[in-house]
């Protein structure tokens, strides 16, 4: 476990690299050491100062003298400058040797190859580091001395370990605190993360603060979003359940007293008991039609509600429509009219649209005052067909329209209560409809003065794409 944490592991990788990084150079460097070693580059450099010091003092002797002479010379370079003098003809004669005597002879091999070579053999196998110099044209100087034998071992520890430690060492504590600072940098936010994480959904609304690498902000951005989310999701929930609960109490209450009532005898007549049977009858139908309308939201919203595709005949639709709505309108003394022009057929579920349609032209007979006007009118514009339903109504008041189709949402003070009153999932139903059949539906209130004396009113337009040949047979929820 002493590695498992982030700034264990940044710290052990840190290391690592730098020691393998150390590593690598070292093989290099005493690869090339091995080479070219600085002790060989020495003594070449010694061989050529000599040369240079016995050419200063002129070759003419050298070039001149007598062959046995030549020994004698060499022997006394030998002895000033502490190197080994060979004198040999152009014919690879050895003429002179310093050390002769001494040291296995040298392999000259041809005095073309000692011109361009910085080494020799000799009888014995050993390695000569060489200088030649041409005397005459009959003669050639060599200078040689042994070429030093290097181990790995001894490189590493007399001219390495020191330098090397003390690098690694400096390298080790500057790895520990970068990775100190870089895990830091990265490992603070994501533990505050792992901390709001687990606190949720206790910990509230406040965001974590985004700082650290680019992908780390990335990660507490989508984190923040998505708490938000589940915020909002959790605040939909209860204030869902709220709503629920608050419009079941009523009928529930209704129901539970008028059933008390005939079951204590308070209702001891026939048209008591005639009265309460209906009471309960309307709230039980009235609580039924919205567990229907909570189990339609439900599915659209799980995009399980499967919607048929087939081609509608519009302009049909609304004349149904109208027809069935038509005694409603006679009752609330309202005039409904439907106002058509040559639209093409609209693909879609033809039962779901025509809930839609029902649910507008319902409640703005609803509120709509007597002696007013419906206008039902369906038009096709700019490859869509726009669907309108306008009254003549008090309209909806503006700091309401943002919120008119959310769920259980009730313009109270423009609205008249009552029978009239829903339970607010209407509009949310037709919304979720709408959008599952790739359409909008929005409001606005009417321009005042246009001829209406009852108030300016408003209009709801559904707006639905023409249809698509090669559109599948299964209308899928789509979400703007």
């Amino acid at each position: 476990m002493m590695f498992s944490s982030l700034r264990a592991r940044l710290w052990l990788s840190y290391a690592l690299v730098v020691f393998t990084a150390l590593g690598i150079t070292a093989t290099i460097l005493i690869i090339y050491i091995l080479r070219s070693p600085l002790a060989q580059r020495q003594i070449l450099a010694d061989l050529k100062a000599v040369n240079t010091v016995i050419v200063s003092n002129g070759l003419e002797p050298l070039a001149s003298l007598p062959d046995g002479s030549l020994q004698e010379i060499a022997e006394r370079y030998d002895l000033d400058f502490d190197v080994r003098v060979l004198i040999i003809s152009s014919s690879r004669t050895l003429l002179a040797d310093s050390r002769r005597d001494a040291l296995p002879m040298l392999s000259l091999e041809s005095v073309r190859y000692l011109l361009g070579a910085q080494a020799a053999k000799d009888e014995a196998g050993g390695t000569w580091l060489i200088s030649v110099q041409r005397l005459s044209e009959r003669r050639w100087l060599v200078l040689a001395a042994p070429r030093p034998k290097i181990t790995i071992l001894g490189l590493i520890r007399n001219d390495l370990f020191l330098p090397f430690f003390e690098a690694g060492a400096l390298a080790f504590l500057l790895s520990l605190l970068a990775a100190y600072s870089l895990s830091r940098w990265i490992g603070n936010p994501l533990q505050r993360m792992l901390e709001a994480a687990r606190a949720f959904p206790n910990s509230g609304k406040q965001p974590i603060r985004v700082e650290g690498p680019h992908e780390v902000k990335d990660l507490a951005r989508a984190f923040n979003d998505m708490t938000s989310r589940v915020h909002a999701s959790q605040a939909s929930q209860r204030e869902f359940v709220a709503n629920v609960s608050h419009e079941l109490k009523t009928p529930l209450t209704s129901i539970q007293g008028f059933a008390q009532a005939m079951l204590d005898g308070t209702a001891d007549t026939p048209e008591a008991r005639q009265q309460a049977a209906a009471v309960i009858h309307n709230e039980a139908g009235r609580m039924h039609r919205m567990a229907l309308d909570l189990l339609d939201l439900a599915r659209l919203d799980a995009g399980t509600l499967d919607l048929e595709q087939a081609e509608i005949d519009l302009p049909a639709l609304l004349n149904t429509i109208a027809e069935k709505l038509t005694p409603q309108a006679h009752l609330g003394q309202v005039t409904l009219r439907i106002e058509k022009s040559a639209i093409p057929p609209v693909a879609g579920d033809g039962d779901r649209l025509a809930q839609v349609i029902t649910i507008l032209v319902d409640n703005a007979l609803k509120f709509t005052p007597a002696g007013g006007l419906v206008t039902l009118s369906a038009k096709h514009a700019a490859g869509q067909v726009l669907i309108e339903v306008c009254d003549t109504g008090s309209g909806v008041p503006d700091e309401a329209i943002p919120h008119i189709f959310d769920r259980f949402y009730q313009v109270d003070s423009s609205r008249r209560g009552g029978e009239k009153h829903g339970a607010g999932l209407g509009l949310a139903i037709a919304h979720e409809i709408v959008l599952a059949h790739g359409g909008t539906i929005s409001v606005r209130n009417n321009p005042a003065g246009a001829g209406n004396v009852h108030g300016s009113g408003c209009t709801f337009t559904v707006s639905l794409p023409c249809p698509d040949p090669d559109a599948p047979t299964i209308v899928s929820k789509r979400r703007p």
